[in-house]
């Protein structure tokens, strides 16, 4: 069966193509400040690296053919994001800009980073594989 590009993997491709460039542009601050301190490196190249990560996500989620690397590769992105989440609803004083909200929303951010991988495994269908037109 041949199909075309997904409204929901054209979503998901918009959200992480969005996401990595507010980690590039305008939001660079906020996310080298969700950092946690423990990883090592400098938190602009960590952040950048991020957003480059993102933005490749973004791109793979609407390659022909892709669905199962973009799946696999989009789970683990968010995973590997998610120790930042963490850290900003622990310790929102590390954070510039997390006192503007209320404790519970940042603890509810953790949840949805779980939403988030359920959207791409539904977006992004394991079994997909060879499903997509050729380019």
């Amino acid at each position: 069966m041949v199909r075309s590009v997904t409204r929901a993997r054209a979503c998901l491709a918009g959200f992480f193509l969005c996401s990595g460039l507010a980690h590039l542009t305008f939001g660079a601050r906020f996310f080298e400040g969700i950092i946690p301190p423990w990883i090592p490196g400098k938190r602009k190249a960590i952040n950048q690296a991020a957003g480059v990560a993102e933005i490749c996500g973004g791109v793979m989620a609407v390659v022909p053919g892709a669905q199962r690397p973009a799946r696999r590769y989009l789970i683990a992105l968010l995973l590997a994001v998610f120790p930042a989440n963490i850290h900003m609803a622990i310790r929102p004083q590390d954070v510039k800009g997390a006192e503007k909200f209320p404790r519970p929303l940042l603890w509810a951010r953790l949840p949805l980073q779980l939403a988030a991988i359920a959207w791409v495994a539904r977006a992004l269908p394991a079994d997909a594989a060879g499903s997509d037109p050729p380019s």
